[in-house]
């Protein structure tokens, strides 16, 4: 996986957004987290064969289990500071996505690289440093928090994306899949509320198309394992 997240364009990307300072009501919206079965999860990733695992493939695994870890962080403390349901909703959801990638390094038999479940607290230093600049972004304004989770989500999906690229094992690609579909109903669901306080939110990782195709298509409903 490209795990180096091109870190001086990523904190780079961030002094760039616009920080307004505003409110209204956040849109309703409906997360995958209420669908999320664990039971079911894990049957279904353990219906596929075990393959061996390449070295790229295992820090996929390490990083992407700290990434859903930074996001369910930083929308926690946002949730405490801004009081608002979407940072909470979406909090949960993450929730579901770190532990779906769990099954898998339990699975595989692979350490957990969160070795404490603390907020803010990563063995990864890059993506401690990174939850850091994101509370400081996120706790100026609404719009600022709201532009955040969009940044976040955005990040998210374009290392899932990177990371099928050269993933061949089932499993692996079917929770990426299903983390995909949450984290572009979440980008979605962040998108809408900036908009909402007349913000505006320019990529930093997926091109410019594939942020539109993703912004302009419905909330992906079902089951989600």
């Amino acid at each position: 996986m490209k795990t180096s997240l091109r870190y001086g364009v990523l904190f780079g990307a961030l002094a760039l957004m616009p920080l307004l300072n505003s409110c209204t009501k956040e849109e309703s919206i409906t997360e995958d987290y209420a669908n999320f079965d664990v039971a079911a999860m894990r049957q279904r990733v353990n219906q596929y064969p075990v393959a061996s695992l390449s070295a790229e493939e295992i820090n996929s695994l390490n990083f992407m289990r700290e990434e859903e870890k930074l996001a369910r962080d930083v929308y926690n403390g946002l949730a405490r500071h801004w009081k608002v349901n979407i940072f909470t909703n979406i909090a949960a959801s993450e929730q579901t996505h770190m532990d779906a990638i769990l099954q898998l390094l339990n699975k595989y038999g692979l350490p957990d690289p969160i070795v404490s479940d603390g907020e803010g607290v990563f063995a990864n230093e890059a993506l401690r440093t990174l939850y850091l600049q994101l509370m400081e972004r996120g706790s100026v304004s609404l719009l600022a928090a709201y532009q955040t989770g969009a940044y976040i989500e955005d990040l998210d999906i374009n290392d899932l994306n990177n990371a099928s690229e050269f993933i061949d094992n089932e499993d692996i690609l079917y929770v990426y899949g299903n983390l995909n579909k949450g984290s572009r109903n979440h980008l979605r669901s962040f998108y809408r509320n900036v908009l909402r306080l007349n913000g505006t939110y320019t990529p930093s990782f997926l091109s410019q198309e594939t942020f539109d195709a993703i912004i302009s298509g419905q909330m992906e409903t079902g089951p989600w394992w």
